[in-house]
């Protein structure tokens, strides 16, 4: 995994125009180590406490994400980090010190045409009780995919209609049967067999012509 610290300049080039200024005091009143880094499939971004070895904070964004869920994640971090200089590690990472921390950084966000409309909405009602994701909240996610940087035939499960079929990553297809509140039934054309996709979970949309068979 490549990672390459950056300077704090250069930040202007992954959030939205007029945010820097708003960013800017958290790394001039701490010391805070920013790294971008390739996606992490399991992780948008992380936070490290200083240490003995390491005095230093140390926050690392994935630099795939559009600059809408750059800044949101890196005001996640950022949350942990001022968490931190309040209980230290006496607390659990996301409960609710860390929430009222990240509602304090995020709110100066809101209202000011940061963010589209409907990112906007849905970032109101998640903020009221903040996940330790936003992919965990389906809401946000789907606002914020859309304005991820297009993949051809690629959406994601929720947005297909019933009877349409998807390829995923191993190769198998699935025709969709039914959308349930978070998740999706799917019939693997293979097998017959029934599967759950989570409905935010990506998948490339194929013709019907291109059944696969066991």
């Amino acid at each position: 995994m490549k990672k390459k610290e950056t300077s704090l300049y250069f930040l202007k080039n992954f959030i939205p125009e007029g945010t820097f200024d708003l960013v800017a005091p958290y790394f001039r009143d701490n010391t805070v180590h920013l790294t971008l880094t390739q996606e992490r499939k399991s992780v948008l971004g992380d936070y490290r406490n200083p240490t003995k070895e390491d005095p230093h904070h140390r926050i690392t964004v994935n630099i795939t994400l559009n600059q809408y869920s750059f800044l949101i994640t890196l005001l996640h971090e950022l949350a942990h980090m001022l968490t931190y200089n309040h209980f230290k590690n006496s607390i659990p990472p996301h409960g609710k010190e860390w929430k009222t921390q990240f509602r304090h950084v995020l709110i100066p966000f809101i209202g000011k045409k940061i963010f589209p409309a409907d990112v906007e909405k849905a970032l109101i009602a998640y903020i009221k009780n903040p996940a330790a994701s936003t992919c965990t909240d389906q809401a946000l996610y789907k606002a914020l995919y859309r304005y991820d940087e297009p993949k051809p035939s690629h959406y994601l499960v929720d947005d297909l209609e019933v009877g349409h079929w998807f390829e995923t990553e191993d190769g198998h297809i699935y025709e969709i049967v039914e959308h349930l509140r978070t998740r999706s039934r799917c019939k693997q054309l293979a097998t017959g067999k029934i599967y759950l996709f989570h409905s935010i979970v990506e998948v490339k949309h194929i013709r019907r012509d291109r059944r696969k068979t066991a």
